[in-house]
């Protein structure tokens, strides 16, 4: 509003934004800055301002684009060097409605590669660290854009969360975080992980700006059969009553650290005081997500990496004397350890003699949590729940062991198996300075509901 009533221009805000990410530049937040590009259209806006043309509910306003995301806009490499050099032709369905409304994206967002990983450390181009404590994560996969935002580099950052890339890197810096419920926002022309459980969602400093974001990416396209007709902006949304908010059982335990706990006291606190209804709910098939979660989406990364041969576009190894040599050493190269890991998992759960034993069970046990969902929505209206079981932890402190960085997810990844929406919440600090965070989480196209909600927690 403010560019359009000529208070300020796109061009200061944007020349503002490309300051502040110069000067956050070691914290390693973005893989590529587009200067030119972003000032380009930015006055391009202002001349239209000027000649009184009408412009977006987004003009002029700086953003920051996950590294996955498809844009012709500089090279989308997914932060890992097998998609090093490739430019895309196209653009992605979520990224043209923002920029239809004029949103000036000044640079990709570091990210781990191909969003394995919980952390951003297992990034080609390196680390992006925490925006409270350099010596800290910034969480993962989409680390570079909520640390953009937590930084104010940029008023809002696009994410994909497909077991908690985006609701636990938002806890980690102390902003919010949406995973709206599947199929919402189109994930074309988004670089795929687990196709049935990737979604596509933002990080921003308000739920005023969450709200007017998903009113403009959410709805229909013809070019991603799994999105649902727009519900969004049809929505009731919040009408004031008192609500029944859900704490799950089988998250209140020792293993989830005591300022996390406290925290979700203090607001559980500050709904009673509000008149809202706490209601305990057990649900015994959560304890089988995880496993369930790191069988099945290896099981779709094998698939969506197995593109990746060296031949079509990307990184090629120049160390190849034939076909063979050119798959195996493009492959063993251009892929980071955990993006490996990921494939010979899933294409282990997926081989002959052991697909029921392992890929059928975990599609078995993904149903039980989607109906454990729908019967504890049928006794509350929401679910407040901690988003990971610890806050930040140290750079390097669990990168190099794999069931400590999957055990990070195990309250996340439930809500991508059953398709609902979550929403990362900040809920204070430690005696340290560390960002807490909660997620808030509803039943399917509950998301307008649950953003106005969320208001009742500040």
């Amino acid at each position: 509003m403010k560019i359009a009533n000529k208070k300020v221009t796109a061009e200061r805000l944007v020349r503002d934004a490309l300051e502040k990410a110069k000067h956050f530049e070691d914290y390693h937040i973005f893989t590529f800055i587009d200067e030119e590009g972003a000032l380009k259209k930015a006055r391009e806006i202002d001349t239209k301002i000027a000649k009184g043309e009408k412009v977006g509910r987004l003009a002029g306003v700086p953003y920051a684009l996950k590294d996955n995301f498809l844009s012709p806009r500089g090279e989308t490499r997914a932060s890992a060097l097998m998609l090093e050099g490739f430019t895309s032709p196209v653009t992605a369905t979520s990224v043209k409605k923002l920029e239809d409304e004029g949103a000036i994206m000044i640079g990709r967002t570091n990210m781990d590669a191909f969003a394995h990983g919980s952390s951003t450390e297992n990034s080609y181009y390196g680390p992006t660290l925490n925006s409270h404590d350099r010596e800290r994560v910034a969480g993962g996969s989409s680390g570079g854009s909520a640390v953009a935002v937590a930084l104010d580099i940029v008023e809002f950052a696009t994410g994909s969360d497909t077991g908690g890339s985006i609701r636990q890197p938002a806890s980690f810096n102390g902003i919010y975080g949406l995973k709206p419920t599947y199929g919402c926002i189109s994930r074309y022309g988004v670089v795929a992980m687990a196709s049935s459980t990737d979604c596509i969602g933002f990080f921003t400093k308000t739920l005023e700006d969450m709200d007017l974001l998903m009113s403009i990416a959410s709805g229909r396209d013809d070019k991603d059969m799994t999105t649902l007709p727009d519900f969004y902006e049809k929505s009731e949304g919040y009408t004031d009553k008192k609500m029944r908010i859900g704490v799950i059982r089988e998250f209140d335990n020792d293993s989830v650290d005591q300022n996390i706990r406290e925290a979700l006291k203090k607001k559980i606190d500050l709904l009673k005081s509000k008149g809202h209804e706490i209601v305990e709910l057990d649900m015994p098939a959560l304890k089988y997500g995880l496993a369930a979660y790191y069988i099945l989406v290896p099981a779709e990364v094998a698939s969506n990496l197995s593109r990746h041969d060296g031949v079509r576009y990307g990184f090629r190894s120049e160390n190849s004397k034939d076909l063979d040599s050119l798959y195996e050493n493009s492959r063993s190269e251009g892929f980071m350890p955990e993006n490996k890991r990921r494939i010979m998992i899933g294409n282990f759960v997926l081989s002959s003699g052991f697909y029921d034993a392992y890929f059928l069970k975990a599609a078995k046990a993904r149903t039980l949590i989607v109906k454990e969902y729908e019967q504890a929505f049928s006794k509350c209206d929401f679910i407040l729940t901690p988003v990971s079981p610890n806050p930040a932890f140290k750079l390097g402190e669990k990168v190099n062991d794999p069931v400590a960085m999957y055990l990070e997810d195990v309250m996340s990844v439930s809500l991508n198996l059953a398709g609902v929406p979550g929403l990362a919440i900040p809920a204070g600090e430690t005696k340290d300075g560390i960002s807490l965070g909660l997620q808030l989480v509803g039943p399917r196209r509950s998301d307008k509901c649950l953003i106005e909600f969320a208001k009742e927690l500040q």
